[in-house]
């Protein structure tokens, strides 16, 4: 399965997921007049407009290179997840923190609590399968890591969003439900104003986690630990490679650039040093299709 493949099911997994449950939430808001739903309801429906943005975050950075951008466009996904990661800070944490305090001091009790109580229980299901199914795309990818190690050195920003929304929804739902239940059992609607609040922090917090993710790879990180050292040893057990003096390579979506600086073995003339260089780039893309672009420069020192 390709990583873009399960990308892709991941976030639509996410986008029925969410869209379901954020109709369900808004109608049991309206019915109920509770706040700690009413803030979930918001929640869900900005992470379905996040899911659209991470869709168009995939389907651009597959355009192909052009003169302005000749590495082609395969970072416009990491632009997307951070402005996902805005919009999660912003129209979801922030405006939970903001509903909560502005119902701190309300004496009105909730309106029909089993129906909010009910609404959350099925919410907590439909997430719980979502998150279920963003982690079987990730068992997919992390080949035997555990998913701490994944998320920390994952180049897939879009399913590290998905992850993030799911996990702060599944806990965003749970908080919600036991907030509802308190103001219900002891008929204090501060239970419930306490609880969006709770949800507003939860949210800020992932949202920051997202948006630091994101950002080194917006500005330019280099592939995994795992792929840089897979392309050097490949390049010292050639032939026609002597040494490696320097290696880098920089992420740009789903693809790779690589630049390397090495001795190569000698040789009798130029075009056959040409030959042994496009030997190994060929390798390279071999052994990893997502190596797009090779930058070879020979050298007898570093």
């Amino acid at each position: 399965m390709s990583n873009e493949h399960a990308s892709v099911k991941s976030i639509l997994f996410a986008l029925l997921a969410n869209l379901g449950i954020a109709i369900t939430k808004t109608v049991a808001a309206i019915l109920t007049g509770s706040g700690a739903m009413l803030a979930e309801s918001i929640h869900s429906f900005a992470d379905c407009g996040n899911q659209g943005l991470l869709f168009k975050g995939l389907s651009a950075s597959k355009k192909a290179p052009d003169k302005d951008h000749q590495l082609g466009h395969g970072k416009e996904i990491y632009f997307w997840s951070f402005i996902v990661a805005l919009i999660l800070f912003s129209m979801g944490g922030l405006f939970s923190i903001y509903e909560g305090v502005h119902k701190l001091n309300s004496t009105e009790g909730l309106n029909n609590p089993l129906i909010a109580i009910a609404v959350l229980s099925v919410g907590i299901i439909l997430e719980g399968a979502s998150l279920l199914g963003c982690m079987k795309q990730i068992n997919t990818l992390k080949k035997g890591e555990s998913l701490w190690s994944w998320v920390k050195t994952s180049r897939q920003s879009e399913l590290v969003v998905v992850l993030g929304e799911d996990v702060a929804a599944l806990f965003g739902l749970g908080l919600a439900l036991v907030s509802v239940i308190l103001a219900m059992v002891t008929g204090n609607p501060v239970y419930d104003a306490v609880g969006s609040i709770g949800i507003g922090v939860l949210l800020v917090l992932v949202s920051i986690f997202i948006a630091v993710k994101v950002k080194s790879l917006l500005i330019g990180q280099s592939s995994d630990i795992e792929t840089d050292k897979q392309i050097r040893e490949m390049l010292e057990a050639r032939p026609e490679v002597e040494m490696v003096f320097s290696l880098i390579t920089l992420q740009l979506g789903a693809d790779i650039m690589v630049a390397v600086k090495a001795k190569m073995a000698k040789v009798a003339s130029a075009d056959e040093l040409i030959e042994n260089i496009n030997a190994c780039e060929g390798e390279l893309k071999k052994i990893n299709p997502a190596i797009r672009w090779i930058f070879f420069e020979p050298d007898n020192k570093d």
